[in-house]
């Protein structure tokens, strides 16, 4: 598992339950079979999801209607 600073996560969002839901809605969709974005595949979908948020891949929409 990776250990994201804390400094890494803060670029991401301050709101540390705000990175909890993009990365639990990433692993979901991991799970459903989305294909990784990450060029390393992990054994867990919750760290694969986290290193593609950390790696800049995945972000967090603001408003999901648009």
């Amino acid at each position: 598992m990776i250990n994201p600073s804390f400094e890494e996560l803060a670029k991401i969002s301050n709101s540390r339950y705000a990175i909890s839901v993009m990365v639990s809605k990433r692993a979901r969709r991991i799970i459903a079979g989305s294909e990784p974005m990450a060029d390393v595949k992990r054994d867990s979908p919750v760290t694969q999801a986290l290193e593609e948020i950390v790696e800049g891949k995945v972000f967090a929409v603001e408003n999901e209607d648009e």
